[in-house]
């Protein structure tokens, strides 16, 4: 009798399971724009940069062909310069503000002007893991390896443009010039360096708070620093040199090194894996100037990493889930990821669920709005994943538990509130259904 209901419990488990696979592959094939996906339907229009990738790697769970089209398409939107941007316009739509007019980029396809964190080369490395059958290499000679190495050389323009104009002068962390670049828009991390930033004069009309509540978004008063940017910037015909000199918002974002970290150490065995030395040493001193210029961010009093306003010359001291970000780029030396990992329990057990993006006892978190406390899915995986690295499993296994709980329960939200798992922001978002794919049900 009871090994009857323990085998009617593993059943319905097992269903539950397959049904919320299948749910979240349905999500991606929906939101799939014929060769980009759409974080989700309305919101957002468009391709996102780091959405982009996340959603390859969830594609690449089921389709390797479709994964690598994802890549391709972001990639369509590189600049000369290397750049790749973090939305590109593939077609018109007018639910989502600011547009392409706006940006005045003069790209084709048209683009913005800024960048988020970098992903591409670990995603190129998850899809190649997917296709290879066990431990042996993909034939070289193969489609899948063909388009790879072709993504790689595209990857390393990318990284270049970062190194070249970030971190101009070579110290080792990169420096975003907008909140948006961070894919963490609204953090209160950047709201003293924000502040320093003009209003805009124009008058624009948000799209975001006709179709999802306000109370989840920015505020107005960001908006109205985050265009002033944009117009600035545009001013100056996005030329690095000059955004990097004349900008009032300049900030070396944990969060952003840290991705770019793992970014550039996957890299680094993609240019090994394509038999390219000569670059793969290149990576590897800038990979070491970049775990040096780790230690400008760590903040001996509290014992985390902090991002630096780097016109201020100062680190802010808002802890968010940036600050253990690090650990996704698996290099911490054990007394750090100890102390990160003592930090990250703490906030977990201030929540129901964790983890949320600023700590709930401090008074900017706010469980509703963006990335002013919500769970993300992508960013729990990030997190979770680097403290498996280091050793910490029991952690991470909670937070993984965590966020399967949220999906089961709240379905493929963008974020979710930490303290009743209410699902927020768009509905059936890609990169949560990615993260269900790749990594919560598995």
């Amino acid at each position: 009798m009871v090994m009857d209901r323990q085998i009617n419990t593993l059943q319905r488990v097992s269903e539950t399971r397959a049904k919320l696979i299948d749910a979240a592959r349905d999500i991606l094939r929906r939101n799939d724009r014929g060769g980009y996906t759409v974080p989700t339907d309305a919101l957002y229009p468009f391709q996102w940069n780091w959405d982009s990738a996340f959603c390859a790697m969830g594609f690449a769970t089921f389709d390797i062909d479709r994964a690598l089209t994802e890549l391709e398409f972001l990639y369509s939107g590189q600049w000369a310069s290397g750049l790749v941007p973090h939305i590109i316009f593939h077609r018109d739509a007018d639910t989502y503000f600011p547009g392409p007019q706006v940006w005045g980029t003069h790209q084709t396809p048209p683009t913005s002007g800024i960048s988020q964190p970098p992903v591409t080369a670990s995603a190129l490395a998850y899809i190649l893991d997917m296709a290879s059958t066990g431990p042996a290499s993909l034939d070289p000679e193969s489609d899948v390896m063909r388009r790879a190495r072709a993504l790689y050389e595209k990857i390393l323009a990318y990284h270049h443009w970062w190194a070249r104009e970030r971190d101009p002068d070579g110290t080792g962390i990169v420096a975003i010039l907008h909140p948006w670049e961070s894919g963490s828009d609204n953090s209160p991390v950047w709201d003293e360096a924000l502040g320093q930033v003009p209003a805009t004069q124009t008058p624009f009309q948000r799209r975001d708070v006709t179709l999802v509540d306000s109370d989840m978004r920015p505020r107005q008063w960001e908006y109205d620093r985050y265009i002033y940017l944009v117009e600035l910037y545009r001013a100056l015909g996005w030329q690095g040199d000059r955004m990097w000199s004349e900008t009032p918002f300049k900030v070396a974002d944990v969060g952003l090194n840290a991705i770019l970290m793992r970014d550039e150490l996957d890299l680094i065995a993609l240019a090994d894996r394509f038999d390219d030395p000569a670059n793969a040493q290149v990576l590897r001193a800038r990979a070491a100037r970049r775990r040096q210029g780790f230690d400008k961010l760590w903040s001996l009093e509290r014992g985390l990493y902090l991002s630096r306003d780097l016109l201020r010359d100062r680190l802010v001291d808002v802890p968010s889930h940036a600050s253990f970000l690090p650990l996704w780029a698996g290099t911490e030396p054990f007394d750090r990821a100890a102390a990160l990992a003592s930090e990250l329990a703490r906030w977990i057990n201030l929540s129901r669920f964790g983890v949320p993006t600023i700590a709930p006892d401090t008074a900017e978190f706010d469980q509703r709005r963006y990335w002013r406390g919500p769970v993300w899915g992508i960013i729990n995986w990030m997190i979770s994943e680097g403290l498996r690295r280091h050793g910490f499993i029991k952690l991470a296994d909670e937070i993984k538990g965590h966020t399967a709980a949220l999906i089961q329960d709240s379905g493929f939200s963008e974020y979710f509130d930490p303290i009743t798992g209410e699902g927020l922001g768009g509905g059936d978002f890609s990169w949560t259904a990615a993260v269900g794919l790749a990594w919560a049900l598995d």
